[in-house]
């Protein structure tokens, strides 16, 4: 069933992602467009805080559609992701039910698993979805779960539907918009993979995390902008432990822009390397001489673009 109100070109969907402040390349607009037009779900790869859980958040917003977030950790379970049972107010009805003297096992049965006994997590509100304005369903870092769980998910991306033993079969009358994304902690299995239209997000190119942080920290200074962005692209060409994702250039800028930073400078950078970095030993790194270096470079390569 073809879903209503989705961008009909490729420009229509960088136009999208654009009008909510999301700067895509167009390899991302282009896969994101044929994952919406094809209804497949969207495999989205890459290093923490590039931007992956963004694109569904900002989907969701742009297409007005509800969103349902899974957020994926070691030992998830199906209990946990897709439905469970209020066992607590199930004892509460059936003591209940004795206390009236009522016998009747099937009718207990009936009762206590029926629907306001369920308890819907993520998946099954996911398929719950009203028609026409089916949700976003962000499943998020799922390289924290382990095999079972993929088998599990490979079953419902394929049928959009799932049983119930003691409800019934539970199916989507409009399949949900599916995010999937993983830091590669761990490799998916190809079968989960070839059910989606994969992408890689990279880091974004100087120009375009320029542009980022100019929506994104609309406070910071012009100068101070730039300076702090050919930074981070210079350490990420280093060997770091965990180099900066954009997330940690937005907080940056905007931490620079509380101090009233105009311009970055070595105490400047010394003092709110942890906003940057994340790890103790990149921390040190920095401030044994290598951030300095960094800065006068940054600084000279600006000059002599000016």
């Amino acid at each position: 069933m073809a879903q209503t109100g989705l961008p009909a070109s490729i420009d229509e969907t960088a136009e999208l992602l654009d009008r909510q402040n999301y700067v895509a390349s167009r390899p991302l607009a282009t896969v994101l467009f044929l994952a919406l037009k094809m209804g497949r779900p969207l495999f989205l790869e890459g290093e923490a805080g590039v931007g992956k859980t963004e694109i569904a958040k900002v989907l969701a917003a742009a297409l007005d559609r509800p969103l349902i977030r899974l957020q994926c950790y070691e030992g998830l379970d199906v209990s946990s992701a897709l439905y469970e049972w209020n066992y607590a107010a199930q004892m509460i009805e059936i003591r209940l039910r004795e206390a009236a003297g009522d016998t009747s096992r099937d009718a207990a049965r009936s009762d206590i698993f029926s629907d306001r006994f369920l308890i819907r997590r993520p998946i099954l509100q996911a398929l719950e979805g009203e028609l026409g304005r089916a949700p976003v369903l962000l499943i998020d870092e799922l390289d924290r779960t382990d095999e079972a769980f993929e088998a599990f998910l490979l079953e419902v991306l394929s049928d959009n539907q799932v049983t119930i033993p003691e409800f019934g079969t539970v199916r989507a009358a409009e399949p949900p918009i599916v995010v999937i994304t993983t830091n590669r902690t761990r490799e998916i299995h190809d079968a989960l993979k070839r059910r989606c239209l994969y992408h890689w997000v990279d880091y974004p190119q100087a120009d375009q995390e320029l542009e980022i942080v100019r929506r994104k920290a609309p406070r910071a200074n012009a100068d101070l902008a730039a300076e702090l962005v050919a930074f981070v692209q210079r350490l990420r060409g280093l060997d770091l432990f965990k180099a900066p994702g954009v997330a940690e250039t937005i907080d940056w800028a905007n931490a620079l822009t509380e101090l009233n930073a105009v311009a970055l400078d070595p105490a400047h950078v010394s003092d709110t390397l942890g906003v940057l970095l994340k790890y103790q030993d990149d921390i040190a790194r920095m401030e044994r001489g290598e951030g300095r270096q960094i800065l006068n470079e940054v600084k000279r390569d600006l000059a002599g673009a000016a």
